[in-house]
């Protein structure tokens, strides 16, 4: 898979929040995310792209996963996030 380049000004960069605040998604200008899940900080860590509307997540343990954004909403693994 090619590298992506990252903009650090992407308008998808910053931090998501799902619904009830348990889990917290923090997309970084670098290309890596850092997920949180309750107390557990770092909880998943790894590289994202995004493509359009889509975002892929390759976490640090090698498993894949993937999400769409709908307007100002993330939908990834069930989970509803808005931007914080």
């Amino acid at each position: 898979m090619k590298e992506p380049v990252h903009d650090p000004l992407h308008p998808r960069t910053g931090l998501w929040v799902e619904e009830n605040g348990f889990v917290r998604q923090e997309l970084l200008p670098n290309g890596r995310y850092d997920e949180a899940r309750g107390d557990r900080e770092s909880a998943y860590t790894g590289r994202y792209w995004v493509d359009g509307s889509r975002i892929d997540y390759l976490d640090d343990l090698g498993f894949w996963a993937f999400g769409e954004f709908d307007g100002d909403v993330l939908h990834h693994a069930g989970y509803r996030f808005t931007r914080r």
